[in-house]
């Protein structure tokens, strides 16, 4: 059991990375308007979030313009749109896929972008490709975190391995990143001890990012604050792909830090996510994400489900356990 001090206690490290944009935008395809993206900017800048993701640096090879919102792309100049020269204490970030994204051409050095942090996710058999990513992004001037996604699919020895090949490189922050929503507080425990060894031994920052298939997603949050994680992802009302994220307005609440102001949260929330929902943008707990959490599978079965609008919930559960 944890120790209360360590739930309890202020802890100047953690930072909050408020994940909104992106991966509230694997919802609505990035299509938010420039007043939601900038309302929620100034959100973030009063209730003291320590960074904004803005969205991905997707390609236009890869991606057709067309179907997406800007936010797909998260060119300079849209972000500038937005913040200007951003003379504040939110910092901002974007997420680089590996294998999604021409980061050579597309992410330029820092001195030339209003973007602070590189946020690179990887799955555990690229990690050699993350590593060069990480790398660029690193000679370029940005912090840079990494996402291993879809750990809970893994097996411990390849996870070790690929925190080995990241801790060697130049990276700031390794992730926790729960894809399926299919962990509990006990595995996300054991998976930070792991992390743990190797944040201590090359000296990196430790993040989570966790999915609410299981409504687990602001426990497991819990449970790694107090394990030592420092880095923190959440998402205004929860809004993610799927069955959502850690809910901003519930992890503000929770932590001691004076500098976060949960009311400016809540206060978007009642101005903006409420309108989302009304306007028929889907997301949050359901049956068919608990089911595909409690499989440890992929959502993307559950996202169809969801937009075929059907009801039949114990078909497709026979369904998936068929494909298990």
């Amino acid at each position: 059991m944890k120790e209360i001090a360590s739930l309890m206690d202020f802890r100047p490290s953690i930072k909050v990375v408020d994940a909104t944009l992106r991966d509230g935008g694997l919802v609505n395809d990035f299509y938010f308007t420039d007043e939601f993206v900038r309302a929620l900017y100034e959100a973030n800048i009063r209730a003291g979030v320590d960074y904004m993701e803005m969205g991905y640096k997707a390609s236009r090879e890869m991606f057709d313009e067309s179907k997406f919102g800007k936010w797909k792309f998260c060119d300079d100049d849209d972000i500038r749109e937005i913040v200007g020269d951003n003379d504040t204490s939110l910092k901002l970030a974007v997420m680089a896929d590996v294998g999604r994204c021409n980061y050579k051409r597309d992410i330029v050095s820092r001195s030339e972008s209003p973007i602070d942090l590189i946020r690179v996710a990887t799955y555990l058999n690229t990690i050699p490709a993350a590593a060069d990513m990480i790398e660029d992004a690193k000679k370029k001037g940005y912090e840079v975190s990494c996402n291993i996604m879809a750990i809970s699919s893994g097996q411990e020895s390849e996870l070790r391995v690929a925190l080995d090949i990241l801790g060697k490189t130049s990276v700031d922050v390794f992730y926790i990143v729960d894809s399926y929503g299919s962990l509990y507080p006990e595995q996300i425990a054991r998976i930070t001890d792991t992390y743990m060894e190797f944040a201590e031994k090359y000296g990196k920052k430790l993040g989570i990012h966790a999915h609410n298939n299981q409504q687990l997603a602001f426990a497991n949050t819990i449970e790694a604050v107090g394990d030592g994680v420092d880095w923190l992802d959440a998402t205004y009302f929860g809004m993610g792909r799927g069955a959502g994220n850690c809910a901003m307005e519930l992890l503000l609440g929770f932590l001691r830090n004076p500098k976060y102001n949960n009311y400016y949260v809540i206060q978007f929330i009642e101005q903006y996510m409420n309108k989302l929902k009304e306007d028929g943008v889907v997301w949050g707990y359901d049956l068919q994400y608990l089911m595909t959490g409690l499989l440890n599978q992929h959502p993307r079965t559950a996202i169809e489900f969801t937009r075929e609008k059907r009801k039949d919930y114990a078909e497709f559960y026979k369904e998936i356990v068929a494909q298990d």
